[in-house]
């Protein structure tokens, strides 16, 4: 029986492995899974496993996948075709008979919260249709998705966008993973449905000032609204679908969809998110 984690070779994936390295999974009872050979071959300097797994390719699940395995669907990151890849994922470990799926959902799961939800919900309803043992984790937003805003705060001293006093419980790459770790290595997740976020939510103008305490000068926070957003975007050479998706989602933190804190990734992960300040201080060094 072994630990497969799909999406291996992506951001996340790779801290997860290191996670249950850390926790004392054995190595060779993980297996790694992705379509990035060059990736593959560094997790496997690493003693683990690895596998071929390519959403888009059905049949490279079901060979990874083995009988009594705990399953790690990590979500995929091609948005408009994910519930057809996780499903090639879930068919997979049935057939197989895995023993619980575990998989990587997002905060709140309700559809209409945030422009990124449909699919997550999508995606759990496969697996309760499915009849796995399973355990979600709905997870909330990185810090790590910021890196542009700190850049153009770096750079011109201040951040733009529409998210107004919207609050964002958000927490390390890394911290999301020790709780996936967590549940996938410990008894007693099976049936559970998990809001991972950070343990404090933060407004644009605390990261501003959170930022400037950083970097060591002054970042301001500039609020806009949905049209001026749209505007400036628009000038600076963006898409109409990449237009819709940045003012979508924030519209989305202006109206709460990625405030809740719950306390459940640091009970899981058996320890406090890492504090933005903490985060910001890491990717500015």
């Amino acid at each position: 029986m072994a630990i497969v984690i799909t999406g291996a070779t992506g951001q996340l994936g790779t801290l997860v492995i290191d996670s249950l390295l850390e926790r004392g999974a054995t190595p060779t009872e993980i297996v790694a899974g992705g379509r990035n050979a060059e990736r593959l071959a560094q997790l496997a300097a690493k003693g683990v496993r690895t596998a071929t797994i390519d959403y888009s390719q059905p049949d490279t699940a079901t060979a990874a996948i083995n009988e009594g395995d705990t399953v790690v669907l990590i979500s995929s990151s091609e948005v408009g075709t994910r519930v057809a890849q996780h499903e090639a994922v879930i068919d997979a470990a049935k057939a197989k008979g895995a023993a619980r799926i575990v998989y990587t959902s997002v905060l709140g799961g309700d559809p209409d919260a945030l422009i990124l939800a449909p699919e997550h919900v999508a995606t759990e309803s496969l697996i309760r249709e499915s009849g796995l043992p399973s355990t979600i984790a709905r997870n909330g937003w990185y810090t790590e998705n910021y890196v542009a805003d700190i850049a153009q705060g770096e750079t011109t001293g201040v951040i733009v966008n529409s998210a107004g006093k919207g609050r964002v419980a958000s927490a390390s790459r890394a911290d999301y993973a020790a709780g996936i770790a967590a549940i996938a290595l410990e008894d007693g997740h099976e049936g559970k449905v998990y809001e991972f976020s950070g343990d404090k939510a933060w407004d644009f103008e605390e990261f501003a000032k959170t930022l400037a305490d950083a970097i060591g000068r002054d970042v301001e926070y500039r609020a806009l609204t949905t049209e001026e957003h749209k505007a400036a975007l628009t000038s600076n050479g963006l898409d109409e679908g990449t237009i819709g998706f940045i003012t979508g989602l924030d519209a989305n933190i202006r109206d709460g969809g990625l405030a809740l804190t719950t306390g459940d990734l640091s009970r899981v992960s058996g320890r406090p998110t890492t504090t933005l300040a903490e985060t910001l201080r890491t990717l500015t060094a």
